[in-house]
């Protein structure tokens, strides 16, 4: 490898400039399809709070982590030792919240844990006892956390599987220097994905961070196929030549009516493929 060479501060301060900043997040929650949404109701904490509300209350999140377990392997004669992983570990994640005051973003959490560990007793007797829901009743496997940039092109997505409140922290109250009330909890999950996991993501085959074909394959990585460009964007009629109709896509634009899946149209529009005399590079 050549030493390095000198380079201009100019070309340097462009990558400087063009780094993330911390304040551009949004948090979503999405409880499973259970018995937990009506009790959560119940407590006055209602679908809207939960899809919208408290994902604006968070005020402080962290993108998740993960760390790989190993295992020291050492040679019997060569007395070399090798290390392999053998199991992916994901960390909690902790989350801050503003509390409104209506204090539903603490009844949220409270009330969550609280059907967790049995809804159906009495929690006022003195023989209340724990009777455990189902995990598939309590773990939120929709839940995410969205980094993005100010032109919210681009962005991070992590979406949390199998994820429920682990803790609640205590909340200080104090009649000295009253401040904003701020509650602290602690989220478990099973694992997480990194990147979008939707299903329309995945027929445009841009899911889980993969790069969707834009006329460069050698830089993108792959080309997509015709079929699979015919399955994504359903266009016209089936009389159709569809050779033709997708050489024109990849050549230039083109303009025709488009459907989904279904057959619904959405009506008339150009799509403008990058095709084979355009160079991204």
């Amino acid at each position: 490898m050549p030493a390095p060479r000198p380079r201009q501060i100019s070309d340097i301060m462009p990558k400087l400039q063009n780094v993330a900043q911390t304040s551009q997040y949004v948090v979503k929650f999405q409880l499973p399809v259970s018995s937990l949404r009506s009790y959560l109701r119940r407590k006055g904490i209602n679908d809207r709070f939960i899809a919208d509300d408290i994902g604006l209350l968070c005020s402080d999140a962290v993108l998740p982590g993960s760390a790989l377990a190993s295992v020291d392997t050492r040679g019997d004669f060569q007395g070399v030792i090798e290390r392999f992983a053998h199991t992916r570990n994901f960390t909690q994640i902790n989350l801050q919240f503003y509390v409104d005051n209506d204090y539903k973003s603490m009844k949220f959490i409270e009330h969550w844990m609280e059907y967790i560990t049995g809804f159906n007793t009495d929690v006022a007797k003195d023989g209340y006892h724990f009777k455990l829901n189902y995990p598939s009743d309590y773990k939120s496997n929709e839940t995410r956390i969205v980094k993005f940039e100010r032109d919210y092109n681009r962005f991070l997505e992590y979406r949390f599987v199998g994820l429920f409140p682990l803790s609640l922290s205590s909340t200080r109250v104090s009649y000295q220097g009253s401040q904003v009330l701020k509650a602290s909890a602690t989220f478990s999950f099973d694992r997480y994905i990194c990147g979008e996991s939707n299903s329309l993501a995945r027929a445009l085959k841009n899911a889980f961070n993969e790069i969707f074909n834009r006329g460069n394959p050698t830089r993108d990585g792959f080309a997509i196929s015709e079929n699979e460009l015919s399955k994504v964007f359903n266009r016209g009629n089936e009389s159709d030549n569809k050779n033709t109709n997708l050489q024109d896509l990849y050549n230039g634009s083109v303009s025709q009516q488009v459907s989904n899946f279904n057959g619904t149209n959405f009506g008339f529009g150009q799509y403008i493929s990058p095709g084979s005399n355009i160079d991204f590079g």
